[in-house]
């Protein structure tokens, strides 16, 4: 089979229907999404709907947890805060029922960020403010644990990569469907940029030598997107949305 993998919709529906109309065309037989779907000042509400009416394997994120916890001094981040306002009864009773790691069969282990933890960069390393890397192959087997399979998906950093591991697994992030560059204080300030406004999902099959993938890049109408974060009072996203870099 082919699946699709999304990840980090941020509840961007507009770039979720454009990587779902381009998965369409590129044969896909399942979809599988890795979570951090709705929180944002975009729709919330409507992306959630859209989410349960699909077919797909689903995750939670870091941000699905923060939706359902209260906003405390740890967690304050106001796109949660708005994601919760817009969501009903039924729409949080489907985010707690999602795990945020699993086996999806003997050979595909799914996560949102590691094996371990929810909010964990997997492929890149924060060493010192500004300075995010790519991490070693200790950094990624420490993070990996005792996770074996052959193909081991992620999300979290909205970083589109793969990578082969000493042993022979493939561990693939597609990068973010929704938001292309955002920044964070943890461990260290540092920016996450892709450097295009392009929705990022990723394909992966299993041919003769092994599991492959293809990392994917789908233009949409960003534009919409962006004016509806300015109007929403956050012109950070409406920048990231734009262009792919932060100011």
């Amino acid at each position: 089979m082919r699946f699709a993998v999304v990840s980090d919709i941020n509840g961007n529906l507009p770039a979720l229907e454009a990587v779902v109309a381009d998965c369409r065309g590129n044969g896909v037989d399942a979809v599988i999404n890795l979570g951090d779907s709705l929180s944002g000042p975009l729709l919330p509400r409507e992306t959630a709907r859209y989410l349960q009416a699909q077919d797909w394997t689903h995750l939670a994120g870091n941000h699905e947890r923060q939706i359902l916890e209260a906003p405390t001094a740890d967690n304050p981040d106001p796109v949660d805060v708005y994601a919760r306002s817009q969501l009903e009864a039924a729409d949080l009773a489907w985010i707690a029922s999602l795990l945020a790691f699993r086996e999806f069969s003997a050979e595909i282990y799914l996560c949102h960020a590691t094996p371990r933890r929810d909010d964990e960069y997997f492929l890149e390393s924060v060493i010192a403010p500004q300075t995010v890397r790519l991490a070693t192959p200790r950094e990624i087997d420490e993070r990996l644990g005792a996770v074996r399979h052959a193909l081991v998906l992620c999300g979290h950093t909205h970083v589109p990569r793969a990578v082969r591991t000493a042993r022979g697994q493939l561990i693939v992030n597609p990068g973010s469907v929704g938001l292309p560059a955002f920044d964070d204080e943890r461990p260290y300030f540092h920016v996450i940029e892709n450097g295009a406004p392009d929705a990022r999902y990723a394909i992966v099959e299993h041919r003769g030598a092994g599991w492959s993938a293809s990392l994917v890049a789908v233009p949409y109408d960003f534009e919409t997107v962006a004016q509806l974060a300015g109007r929403r009072g956050r012109e950070e996203w409406a920048q990231a949305l734009r262009t792919g870099y932060m100011n």
